[in-house]
């Protein structure tokens, strides 16, 4: 078709004219560039900065604060003179959401940054294999060895107890559950996930005066369990939840049972998020001191077993170290404090490549 006859058929078009096109050109091109955000960040950080050095104010958090409030301003002003007021309201809603995930984000890498360089500092091989014992507080030496092997334990001791069980409980309130029972056992799992853990290590303590059984790691475990297990099930039972109920059918379809169709359709699917479910348990306990506190003691020496006598863990030497008050204690928290974070970070990187590695092709 020729440019002449194409010009024609836009000028018969009731209300087109032939500088439309331009018009319409000329108006999406008034746009800001992909960096304006950063512009503006950088502006904003400079006159909320500037003016609070004028104003006399020390604090970071009202520079932090002015010049989010900044921001915001600039953001709105510029986009609306540069474009349009709609534009300027969702560039408006965006900053604000980038403002309120770095105030989120910016305590969590402080307390961070301070538990890796504090804690750096005395973190070594000497102190991952000594334990305290007949080290005194002022002294520089010991180490966490003992309270690594007592949270190794209780840890593992509590998801060997509760993941199964929170499983197969997730199992039956998402694929069999209907009726009073089903809606006892959600009644009674929501309000165990609300339970301080204070309450929990009583409840174990009562049993072990009325049974007169000694303090050990198993009892500190049985604690955690309670904790873990409604984590695990409320998890287990979203990811199980999400699973697509076409994939039931289909197997149903072919004549497969429901129970292997739960065990190599449902879970299978499923098995990332239950895996990450139960690293957030495990992460939900791993820093648990008040049952420790009540039904382990703590202790100075190592003791590999868990079913007979005392033993530490690290958010009890944590705790125990930081009542010490001498220079040296202090160092061995946050050291102790690093070495929890770590085993937290691995666990949730072990789970992460398993159901990477488990997940349906």
């Amino acid at each position: 078709m020729s440019h002449a006859t194409t010009t024609g058929l836009r000028d018969s078009v009731p209300g087109t004219t032939p500088d439309s096109g331009r018009k319409t050109a000329g108006l999406s091109s008034r746009r800001l560039p992909r960096w304006a955000p950063l512009g503006f960040a950088a502006v904003a950080v400079l006159l909320g900065v500037g003016i609070s050095s004028i104003a006399g104010w020390h604090s970071r958090i009202q520079w932090g604060l002015l010049s989010a409030l900044f921001f915001l301003a600039i953001s709105y002003v510029a986009t609306t003179v540069v474009e349009n007021k709609r534009q300027a309201k969702d560039r408006l809603a965006t900053s604000v959401v980038w403002v309120c995930f770095l105030v989120a984000v910016v305590p969590l890498a402080s307390l961070l940054w301070t538990t890796v360089s504090r804690g750096a500092e005395r973190l070594d091989g000497y102190f991952l294999t000594h334990s305290m014992a007949g080290v005194l507080g002022p002294e520089a030496s010991g180490g966490v060895y003992h309270a690594l092997i007592g949270t190794l334990e209780q840890v593992g001791i509590a998801t060997v107890i509760s993941a199964p069980l929170g499983l197969l409980t997730a199992v039956y309130l998402v694929e069999y559950g209907k009726g009073a029972l089903a809606k006892a056992v959600t009644f009674f799992v929501d309000v165990m996930t609300g339970i301080p853990s204070i309450v929990a290590g009583l409840f174990i303590l009562s049993i072990m005066l009325i049974l007169e059984i000694e303090p050990s790691g198993l009892m500190g475990a049985l604690a955690l369990t309670i904790l873990m297990l409604p984590v695990v099930v409320r998890s287990t039972e979203e990811m199980l939840k999400l699973v697509p109920n076409e994939l039931r059918e289909a197997s149903l379809a072919l004549g497969i049972p429901k129970w292997r169709t739960i065990l190599k359709v449902v879970l299978p699917t499923a098995i990332g998020g239950i895996t990450t479910g139960v690293m957030l348990a495990i992460a939900r306990i791993a820093g648990e001191t008040a049952p420790i506190m009540l039904l382990v003691f703590g202790s100075q020496l190592i003791n590999t077993n868990p079913f007979d006598g005392a033993q530490s863990s690290l958010p009890f030497y944590i705790y125990e170290q930081y009542k010490v008050g001498e220079v040296a204690s202090y160092d061995r928290a946050w050291a102790a404090a690093l070495v929890l974070i770590a085993f937290v970070m691995i666990l949730n990187l072990v789970a992460r490549g398993i159901a990477r590695w488990k997940a349906p092709r």
